[in-house]
C-alpha cells in the first residue's frame, strides 16, 4: 500500500507529518509523492489566515476532483478535518509483524522535527488556531528525550523543537528551558538543537539563558511580536506589553552575540493607524532583526478582532507588509556581512551542492566549481543530507553566504 503526504504551514505541521510519515512506513506502507499511484493521500492543512485556509481547501478540492476513487484523508489545523481514529485504522491495516510505532522516525528531512506541544491557552483576538488545536498539551518530558536519542541514533544532526505555543510547554515539573537543556547534553558525535518559534514572556527569557550556555543550540530565536504599537497589542490581546518585547530582544542581543532574531509581524490589523504603523518600523529599525514574516491581517469568523473598527483596506495591509519586509532585507544583508571570513557549521540539506543552514538561520553553500565536491570533502552519500560540517564563508551575496569546507 503507497501513501502520499501533502503538508501545509508551519514547522508544527511539518513536524506532525513527518511523525505520521514514519508511523505508516512502521506498519508497513511506502510513501510515494506521486498522487497517481497513491492508495492514500493526507493533506495537512492550515488556516492560520483565511488566504492559508482557501488555499488548502481548494487544493483538496482540485485532488478529490482529479481523483474521486481515492482515499483522501485530511489532517492538521482544518475545519472538517478526518478523525484521527478513521486515520489510524488505515494506518494499521497493513501493520507488519515485528514492527513498532514507537520507535518509527521521520525519514525523508535533513533535520528531524521534534514536536513537544500542542494547542494554546490564549486568546488573542485574531487567532482561530486555539478552535482547531484546543488548549496547551506537553509532551511526557522522557518521551521526548527518547524520541530525540532515536533521532540522533539514526544519524541527524539536527533537532528542531517545535510546538503550537513553545512558551506553555510542561511536564511534571519541567519546562522548556530544561527541556532544552538536556536534548542539548544529549550524547552524540556532535549535534545541534533548533527552536521553532517563541512566545514573548518569562520562559522565553530562562530559553536565553539556555541558549547562552550551550554553544550546540543554534543561535537563532524567531519570536512573533505582531505589532510593537501599545494600542495594538492591547487590541490584539497579546500577553505582554511593548516594554517586554524591548526587554526580550534587548538580552538576546546582550547575552548571544550574533544572534539571528525574527519576527512575526501582523500588518492592517484592524484599527492600526499610520502612527502605530510607524511605531512598529521604529521597532524593527532599531533592533537587531535579521528575517520577519510579515503578512497582511486576515480577518477569521467567530474572532474578536472581527468586529474592530475601522478596518484597513487591503491595499495598505499589503502595502505595509512590503514596508517592513524591505526594511529586514537590507538588514539581514548586514548581517550576513559579519560572517566573511569566519568559520560556521551547516548542516547539509543538498548533498549535491553542500549547501545548508547555519546556526544563525543562513543560508550557506559551497563554490568551488573548479573542484569537485566530492574532492573536497568526503560524506557518505547516504548520510549526505544529514552531515554538519564546517565552512569558511568567503564571500557575501545578499543574503547567501558562500564557503570552503574548514
Amino acid at each position: 500500500m503507497k501513501v502520499c503526504f501533502e503538508t501545509f504551514g508551519c514547522r508544527l505541521n511539518k513536524a506532525e507529518a513527518l511523525n505520521m510519515e514514519a508511523l505508516f512506513l512502521a506498519n508497513g506502507w511506502t510513501k510515494t509523492t506521486g498522487h497517481f499511484d497513491a492508495d492514500l493521500i493526507i493533506v495537512r492543512g492550515c488556516s492560520v489566515t483565511a488566504r492559508a485556509q482557501r488555499d488548502t481547501e481548494k487544493y483538496i478540492a482540485r485532488l478529490r476532483a482529479k481523483y474521486p476513487a481515492k482515499r483522501i484523508f485530511t489532517a492538521g489545523c482544518i475545519p472538517d478535518k478526518t478523525p484521527e481514529s478513521m486515520i489510524e485504522d488505515a494506518m494499521r491495516s497493513t501493520r507488519h509483524d515485528g514492527m513498532f510505532i514507537s520507535d518509527a522516525v521521520p525519514t525523508s528531512t535533513a533535520r528531524a522535527f521534534l514536536k513537544v506541544q500542542d494547542g494554546c491557552n490564549g486568546k488573542c483576538s485574531f487567532c482561530i488556531v486555539p478552535k482547531f488545536r484546543g488548549t496547551s498539551i506537553s509532551e511526557d518530558f522522557d518521551s521526548v528525550i527518547s524520541r530525540a536519542k532515536k533521532f540522533l541514533e539514526c544519524g541527524y544532526t539536527e533537532i528542531v523543537v517545535t510546538g503550537c505555543n513553545l512558551s506553555l510547554y510542561l511536564s511534571g515539573g519541567k519546562r522548556l528551558s530544561d527541556l532544552l537543556s538536556a536534548l542539548a547534553d544529549l550524547p552524540s558525535g556532535g549535534h545541534r538543537i533548533r527552536l521553532g518559534s517563541l512566545e514573548p514572556g518569562p520562559a522565553a527569557s530562562d530559553v536565553i539563558d539556555v541558549i547562552a550556555d550551550h554553544d550546540n543550540i543554534c543561535r537563532f530565536l524567531h519570536v512573533p511580536i505582531q505589532s510593537a504599537s501599545s494600542k495594538i497589542l492591547a487590541e490584539m490581546r497579546r500577553p505582554y506589553k511593548l516594554s517586554d518585547l524591548h526587554a526580550l530582544i534587548g538580552r538576546a542581543a546582550a547575552k548571544i552575540p550574533d544572534i539571528s532574531i525574527g519576527c512575526d509581524v501582523i500588518t492592517g490589523f484592524p484599527s492600526e493607524s499610520d502612527l502605530d504603523f510607524s511605531a512598529t518600523c521604529e521597532f524593527i529599525k532599531n533592533n537587531p532583526f535579521s528575517n520577519i514574516h510579515a503578512f497582511p491581517y486576515s480577518e477569521r469568523p467567530g474572532t474578536l478582532a472581527e468586529k474592530i473598527t475601522p478596518v484597513i483596506p487591503k491595499a495598505v495591509r499589503s502595502e505595509r507588509a512590503r514596508i517592513l519586509t524591505s526594511i529586514v532585507k537590507d538588514k539581514r544583508r548586514s548581517f550576513a556581512r559579519k560572517f566573511k571570513n569566519r568559520r560556521v557549521g551547516v548542516v547539509i540539506e543538498n548533498a549535491s551542492t553542500l549547501s545548508g543552514w547555519t546556526s544563525e538561520n543562513l543560508w550557506c553553500s559551497v563554490r568551488s566549481p573548479n573542484q569537485p565536491f566530492a574532492a573536497t570533502k568526503k560524506i557518505n552519500s547516504t548520510l549526505a543530507r544529514r552531515s554538519l560540517v564546517e565552512m569558511i564563508v568567503r564571500d557575501v551575496e545578499y543574503d547567501l553566504l558562500s564557503a570552503d569546507l574548514a
